[in-house]
């Protein structure tokens, strides 16, 4: 059966992580308003099972042969009694840092309710089966369900998504088979070659520790709709996108930390998520659940100089032509491969900083006794130290910016100030002052 196959190299990395850096999954979420509470949920998990074959999933096997096999497991839900408004942060930050035992499942769910009609719906999901797109998608769905069962219209007749296959299998012809195989080998040689021949300046580590010592730590920032729309036509006026632009600001936020009052040119680069669904045959719908995003890297020179359009430019630029090539598909097909020579050199950070940016969240807002009045997801980082990352949604004209980082290589304080100036950098720049 295509539900109980082998992991493919993209799922394994993530098992791989999530065995070996304590916790790796995707935390989504939503604050909601209306009488959410347990039973309503508890229901509405329920039938999202009955939908999605991975929420029936577990994951089997040794590191040699990992499996997803069916399981019996309902989703596990925790509810918490809000005690403070800023609660919901910590509860992340614990969740974060969670392991999923994957042996027995592949997802849990956090109620934080409170007396002011608000609640805060919170997802986890193993990274072998999620990526951004489809956990915001899946949190639509549950409110969706959440609003039947409120009103007393439970749907018995759920239709079951059809589980993906290997994603080799999606991949153009070119990819699939020996040739495919070989396409990808070649490429993990040129990536050994740079990583060896091409090393960016990263923030040092304030402290090492083994890996299994470190946990995931994140700080949320918000670009309200006024400042999200001046950040939106200001990319479209100078020839950019917003991906463009957000990975120029945290390169230049973290170059400032990185120099601590040098001047001197600095080697950077940035980890770009895209997504991968539509490069696919047939494209894959953001409603199942995968984890169908790849990652690009962009190199980039840069000095106090440096003009701020111009390297969200160049960012671009290389973005885009890394779409056109099928190295993006030997990525995914050596995913296991590349993310074990990361594991082997702990204490370097691999880039110098990482942005996933899904963009404007299509999914509605109205759900009939219940309103999502904002939508946000990061990931677990723990693994990876020196490495400051940021997870973008806008959701009604409002951009949220969830910055994440592995302590304690990178400091709560140190991530506090990067994030700060990263705010200040974008609204800078759409004002026409410098990014400073």
């Amino acid at each position: 059966m295509i539900n109980n196959r082998k992991l493919d190299s993209n799922e394994q990395s993530m098992e791989i992580l999530n065995r070996c850096a304590g916790s790796f999954n995707v935390l989504t979420i939503s604050r909601v308003k209306g009488d959410l509470n347990e039973e309503i949920v508890s229901v509405a998990l329920n039938l999202l099972q009955k939908r999605h074959p991975r929420l029936k999933c577990r994951i089997t096997g040794t590191l040699d042969n990992l499996c997803f096999a069916d399981g019996n497991e309902k989703i596990p839900l925790r509810v918490v009694e809000q005690q403070h408004r800023e609660q919901y942060l910590e509860v992340i930050v614990e969740e974060l840092n969670k392991p999923i035992e994957s042996n027995k499942g592949l997802a849990r769910v956090v109620l934080i309710s409170s007396s002011e009609n608000t609640s805060y719906l919170l997802t986890i999901l193993h990274h072998a089966i999620s990526d951004g797109l489809s956990t915001v998608q899946l949190h639509s769905e549950i409110l969706t369900y959440c609003n039947k069962i409120a009103a007393g219209k439970i749907e018995n007749d759920i239709q079951e998504l059809p589980p993906l296959p290997n994603v080799q299998e999606l991949m153009p012809k070119s990819m699939q088979g020996t040739f495919g195989l070989i396409k990808s080998i070649l490429s993990f040689i040129k990536f050994k070659f740079n990583g060896a021949n091409y090393r960016p300046q990263t923030l040092s580590f304030e402290e090492c520790v083994p890996i299994e010592s470190r946990s995931t730590g994140m700080v949320q920032r918000k670009l309200n709709k006024d400042a999200t729309t001046q950040l939106i036509d200001a990319c479209r006026t100078e020839n950019t996108t917003v991906q463009g632009a957000l990975c120029a600001a945290l390169l230049f936020a973290t170059a400032i930390l990185i120099r601590d009052g040098s001047q001197g040119n600095l080697l950077l680069n940035c980890h770009s998520s895209a997504d991968l669904r539509r490069r696919l045959e047939p494209e894959v719908s953001r409603e199942n659940l995968g984890i169908l995003a790849l990652g690009l890297t962009s190199f980039h020179n840069v000095d106090i100089n440096t003009p701020f359009w111009d390297l969200a430019r160049d960012v671009k630029q290389q973005l885009e032509a890394g779409l056109k090539s099928e190295e993006i598909f030997s990525t995914i097909l050596m995913s296991r491969k590349i993310y074990e020579s990361l594991l082997s050199r702990p204490n370097e950070a691999p880039v110098t900083a990482g942005v996933t940016n899904i963009g404007r969240v299509k999914i509605p807002d109205d759900y009939g006794l219940f309103k999502l009045e904002e939508i946000s997801f990061v990931s677990s980082q723990a693994v990876f130290g020196g490495v400051p990352g940021v997870a973008v949604t806008t959701f009604q004209g409002k951009m949220i910016l969830n910055f994440y980082f592995s302590k304690p290589s990178i400091s709560l304080r140190r991530i506090e100030i990067l994030a700060d100036d990263v705010i200040s950098c974008l609204v800078n720049v759409c004002n026409k002052d410098a990014c400073a």
